[in-house]
């Protein structure tokens, strides 16, 4: 949806990051997904970039999806400087509203049409709703926000588990946050939108009782991506850009890939009897209440 900082390879991170082996990383591929076919939303920035190239690379058949064609071109070239073909992998891309019904129903047909069939789909895509005071919050601004993260994975599960329960198998993940499951890490309409992803999540998985299809919701922390590129400028115009994640026991914020290797893991075998679920992936911010600590 957003495009992706335009220096972000250069940008200083963290000493946490420092001799880290991030996951995610397609050039450690091993063929994970070979034969699978998948659906990914909002590919054409961050997150859904990063989890597009690593379906691929793990040998997946890969339909990335995303409103903005410069964005799905730039998804593309990365793909091109990849050896897919090493695990039977591939990429092709469609432009579309991930919170249009027909734009949904047309990406689950041409992935049937065009791959053969369909096995994985991340509903990936979604907007923040930006920092409006709630006072000032307008129903158009909710009713925009719900319309691409809550409607849109609701059509996402809706059209794609159609056909995977007809197959008698397949895994759907939806694009939560930490913002569903504490205050403070978003907006009002995006936290309530992602909130409603969980709960979605969880009925959907026992919508699909007994039918071999698996929903679950992965809830990301702070992740340097287009969409978060504000907080990000801010801090580091201000000279704050070494405080970012700080809150966190990693004391550091995560990259695009990091949770992409989350769904890769969820869209694997590997996690076969893992089901509706909203696995955080935030360094641990949401595994205690805040505080203020004291120096060692």
């Amino acid at each position: 949806m957003s495009s992706e900082p335009q220096n972000a390879s250069s940008v200083a991170r963290p000493s946490a990051f420092e001799g880290a082996t991030l996951g995610g990383d397609p050039s450690r591929a091993a063929g994970r997904l070979r034969g699978k076919r998948a659906i990914v939303t909002g590919a054409g920035s961050g997150i859904g970039r990063a989890t597009a190239l690593l379906f691929a690379a793990e040998g997946a058949q890969v339909l990335a999806a995303d409103r903005s064609g410069d964005g799905l071109q730039t998804t593309l070239s990365q793909a091109g400087s990849l050896d897919l073909a090493r695990h039977g992998g591939s990429l092709i891309t469609a432009t579309a509203d991930a919170g249009s019904e027909d734009d949904v129903r047309a990406l689950v047909a041409r992935a049937v049409k065009d791959m053969g069939g369909l096995e994985v789909l991340y509903a990936n895509a979604g907007v923040s709703g930006g920092g409006v005071p709630i006072t000032e919050q307008s129903v158009e601004l909710w009713q925009d926000v719900l319309r691409v993260n809550l409607i849109g994975p609701f059509l996402a599960i809706k059209h794609a588990g159609a056909h995977m329960v007809a197959q008698g198998r397949g895994s759907i993940i939806c694009t939560a946050s930490v913002a569903a499951l504490r205050s403070n890490a978003g907006g009002n309409p995006y936290s309530a939108s992602k909130a409603g992803v969980v709960s979605l999540v969880q009925t959907s998985a026992n919508s699909f009782w007994g039918s071999g299809v698996r929903v679950n919701a992965i809830c990301p922390g702070l992740i340097e991506t287009g969409m978060t590129r504000p907080v990000f400028e801010r801090a580091r115009e201000a000279g704050q850009g070494d405080k970012l994640g700080q809150i966190n026991p990693l004391a550091r914020y995560g990259l695009p890939q990091e949770i992409a290797a989350m769904a890769l893991f969820l869209a694997s075998d590997e996690s076969s009897y893992v089901n509706g679920q909203a696995l955080a992936v935030d360094g641990g911010l949401t595994s205690s209440h805040p505080f203020k600590r004291r120096s060692l």
